[in-house]
């Protein structure tokens, strides 16, 4: 991995907003709801975003605007996360790269509003601005199409079962707005945006763990060499765990963490990867940390 810079880290904040601050003109950043793709160039499909472990399509967890200063190819830049929610998986997490250059076919080259739209009512947007379908369901790219209506569109015969299920059998072939009839398929998690704010840099204090009581008995034939290892790793694991404790007590809202070089902030010392198990990028790169995630819906 590699080298760790110095800073602050930037936190992040989950609020609600109203709908038209989450569309991709206005390069959000936000938990759930659908993926607000930025552009059609790079988007992963059905094989890649498919669970390793299961093969089902994942959902949407979150998206982090995260331009690149001094690279033109990154003036828009997304960072995509998608976890499998089908047990016993409930894992197998992905992550995108969804990028622009400020001049494009797509934006202004004007930063976007602060002042809503003037149009109300608008539909779930399932079409990029390239003219790509997007799946009912997911959001994610919809290469395959309802074979009653041919234009209900969906990653993945499960997600077009789902649908159907959930009423495209009653509205497949009656509505003449069907982007604006999609229901709640009680498939994608629930949506805020993320509120950026810079961290704090001052240091917090960790509490001394207080001195265990000391142990009135026998403890059997354990080799004096492993109880010596046990407590230095039992030592090693509270501290780690007081110093997050401690530095996610400043922010106890924060669900996102992002700082590009920066290094992460490790609830455990258990699984902690060095830097032979971090796979190079394909460019042969070394990977660097950027962002770290924490929410419980």
């Amino acid at each position: 991995m590699a080298a760790v810079r110095a800073g602050a880290a930037e936190l992040g904040f989950a609020e609600t907003a109203p709908a038209w601050r989450l569309r991709s003109e206005q390069f959000p950043s936000k938990v759930g709801g659908r993926p607000a793709w930025l552009g059609e160039a790079g988007l992963p499909g059905p094989a890649e975003l498919a669970c390793a472990l299961c093969g089902r399509p994942p959902a949407f967890v979150l998206q982090l605007y995260a331009p690149l200063p001094g690279r033109a190819d990154a003036f828009h830049r997304g960072l995509f996360l998608f976890c499998c929610r089908s047990p016993p998986c409930c894992g197998g997490l992905r992550v995108f790269r969804n990028q622009l250059p400020r001049k494009n076919d797509f934006y202004s080259h004007e930063p976007p509003s602060d002042d809503p739209p003037p149009e109300t009512g608008e539909p779930v947007c399932l079409k990029l601005k390239s003219g790509a379908h997007l799946c009912r369901v997911c959001g994610c790219l919809g290469p395959k199409t309802c074979s009653g209506c041919h234009r209900a569109h969906y990653c993945s015969k499960e997600h077009q079962t789902l649908d159907w299920r959930a009423g495209h059998k009653q509205a497949c072939r009656q509505s003449d707005n069907l982007d604006n009839v999609v229901p709640d398929h009680n498939f994608l998690f629930p949506e805020f945006e993320i509120v950026i704010e810079t961290e704090d840099e001052s240091t917090p204090e960790v509490s001394e763990k207080e001195d265990e009581p000391e142990i009135i008995g026998s403890m059997g034939e354990a080799p004096e060499e492993e109880l010596d290892s046990m407590a230095k790793h039992e030592s090693r694991e509270d501290k780690i765990f007081q110093e997050f404790k401690a530095k996610v007590a400043l922010e106890p809202e924060q669900i996102l963490r992002y700082g590009r070089g920066l290094a992460p902030i490790w609830i455990s010392g258990e699984n902690i990867p060095q830097e032979k198990d971090i796979p190079d990028c394909p460019c042969g790169a070394k990977r660097i940390f950027e962002f770290q995630f924490s929410y419980i819906y």
